[in-house]
């Protein structure tokens, strides 16, 4: 009985820090271009994008 103390509040912090993680990525826009973020990884015409800008 000792242990539901700990890990039921434990859950209930995890699912909502979950959902907080969920409503940002949806206000931020990761869910806005699924096809167009499909349809570039198979192009071979796509510029390759370094790290240092070049």
């Amino acid at each position: 009985m000792n242990g539901l103390v700990i890990l039921i509040p434990a859950a209930i912090c995890l699912g909502l820090l979950a959902l907080v993680t969920f409503l940002w990525s949806l206000k931020t826009g990761q869910y806005d271009d699924l096809k167009g973020a499909s349809e570039r990884i198979l192009d071979d015409e796509a510029p390759i994008r370094r790290v240092d800008g070049k």
